[in-house]
C-alpha cells in the first residue's frame, strides 16, 4: 500500500498568526506545506459544514502576497477589445453582483499519495474547499469592453510576481497569469469576486479582486487580479504550458495542453489517515465528492482495500460546481488490525474515477481513489 508522507505537519492559525508543531491532537488551523510564499492546507478531517470557513480554506500562493491599495487599485481590461477599460475597486463594487457557491481544488491536491515522491507542495487531502463567492460576472466586463470577433482566450493576470522555484524556470521575473477559453469566460457564473462567504476577501485569498472560475482547477481562479486581456491566439504563458499543463496525444504525437476542468473525485475526511478505531463499534465514515464538468450522482465506499464496494448516502443535494458531502455508517471490524478504506464517485455522465493516477498529468490531477489506512484496536 502507498505510504502517506507527513500526514500532519506544522500547523498555522490563520486568525492569530500563531505556529505550533503538529501533535496527535490537532487544533483548528491550516497545515503549512510550504513557506515563503505561504501554501497552507485545511486539515481535511475537520470537514464539517457545506461551506468551508475562510480561516480553514486552503491557501495556494506562487509568490509573496502583494499589497494593493484599494483606492489606487485599477482593473485593466484590454487586448482585442473595442474599448479598453480601467475600473476602480469602487466602480466594480457598485455594479450589479452575483453570488455562487463553488468548490476550488488545487490541481496538485493529494500529491503526497503519489509514489515514488514527486516535487512540489506535498498536499495531502486539504487543498480543496467550498465557498460562497460574490462579485461581478466577467461576461459583463467583457461585454462592456466589446470583444473582437476572433478572440479565443481571455488572460487573467495577477499582481503577484517573481521567479518560479520549479524547473523549467523563465529567464526573469514573471507575473502569475492564466487564460480561459472565450466560451467559458462568457458564462455567467465566472466572477470577478470581491467577497468570500459574505465578507471581503482577505489578502491571502486575493483582496481586493480575484477571478472565480467554477469547475476549473484553482489555478484558473487568479488572485490579486489586475489585468484582463483578450487575445486572438491561444495563450502560451509559463503557467499555461510549462506549468499546469499535461501531455495529450494528437495523431500519435505528444502535445502539451493546459489543465482546465476538475476531474471527478471523492475523499474520505473521517476517519483520518492512520486513525485508530475501536473494534466492533458503529462509526460514520464521512467525506465529500466533487467534479468539474458533470454532477456527482453516486458515492461508493470500500472497507477492504477495493475488494468490494458499498453505496454511501449524500448529505447535500446536487449544486452545480459545489461538492456533495456524504456518509456511510460502518460497523468497524471485530478483528484488530490494519484496514484500508477507499471512496469512489460516479457522475451523471456515467463516468467513474480511474483506478490509478495517469502519468500524463505528472504531479497533478490525483483523481484515483485514495487509500485511508486505519487501525482497529482497543482505545486506551
Amino acid at each position: 500500500m502507498i505510504p502517506i508522507r507527513n500526514p500532519i505537519g506544522e500547523l498555522y492559525d490563520g486568525y492569530e498568526n500563531k505556529k505550533m508543531s503538529g501533535t496527535a491532537v490537532r487544533p483548528v488551523g491550516l497545515i503549512i506545506r510550504q513557506k515563503d510564499p505561504n501554501n497552507l492546507e485545511m486539515p481535511f478531517d475537520q470537514l464539517g459544514d457545506f461551506i468551508t470557513p475562510a480561516e480553514l480554506f486552503y491557501i495556494r500562493s506562487h509568490f509573496p502576497t502583494p499589497e494593493l491599495d484599494p483606492v489606487a487599485y485599477r482593473l485593466s481590461i484590454g487586448g482585442a477589445v473595442r474599448r479598453e477599460l480601467r475600473l476602480s475597486y469602487a466602480e466594480i463594487r457598485a455594479m450589479p453582483s452575483r453570488t455562487c457557491i463553488a468548490t476550488l481544488e488545487c490541481a496538485g491536491n493529494s500529491r503526497v499519495f503519489l509514489a515514488p515522491p514527486v516535487p512540489g507542495a506535498q498536499w495531502e487531502l486539504g487543498a480543496v474547499g467550498n465557498a460562497e463567492w460574490t462579485g461581478v460576472p466577467l461576461s459583463v466586463l467583457l461585454e462592456s469592453a466589446g470583444l473582437a470577433d476572433d478572440v479565443c482566450d481571455v488572460i487573467l493576470e495577477g499582481a503577484d510576481r517573481g521567479i518560479p522555484k520549479e524547473e523549467p524556470k523563465p529567464p526573469g521575473p514573471i507575473s502569475y497569469a492564466r487564460s480561459i477559453p472565450r466560451t467559458r469566460a462568457m458564462e455567467s457564473d465566472v466572477l470577478i469576486a470581491y467577497q468570500m462567504n459574505g465578507r471581503d476577501l482577505t489578502p491571502d485569498h486575493g483582496y481586493p479582486l480575484r477571478a472565480i472560475v467554477p469547475g476549473y482547477y484553482g489555478m484558473s481562479s487568479v488572485k490579486w487580479l489586475t489585468d484582463i486581456v483578450a487575445t486572438t491566439q491561444p495563450f502560451q504563458g509559463y503557467w499555461q504550458t510549462s506549468d499546469y499543463g499535461y501531455w495529450d496525444d494528437s495523431d500519435g504525437r505528444p502535445v502539451r495542453r493546459p489543465l482546465g476542468e476538475m476531474k471527478l473525485k471523492s475523499q474520505i475526511a473521517r476517519p483520518r489517515v492512520y486513525e485508530t478505531v475501536e473494534p466492533g463499534r458503529p462509526y460514520t465514515i464521512f467525506g465529500a465528492a466533487w467534479a468539474g464538468d458533470t454532477e456527482v450522482t453516486e458515492i461508493w465506499v470500500s472497507l477492504d482495500g477495493g475488494a468490494s464496494w458499498v453505496q454511501g448516502d449524500f448529505l447535500d443535494p446536487i449544486n452545480r460546481h459545489a461538492w456533495r458531502r456524504w456518509k456511510y455508517d460502518w460497523m468497524t471490524p471485530t478483528q484488530p488490525g490494519r484496514y484500508t478504506l477507499l471512496a469512489s464517485a460516479k457522475g451523471a455522465d456515467q463516468r467513474t474515477q480511474p483506478d490509478r493516477h495517469n502519468p500524463n498529468f505528472g504531479s497533478y490531477v490525483i483523481d484515483h481513489p485514495l487509500p485511508i489506512e486505519v487501525f482497529a484496536a482497543a482505545l486506551s
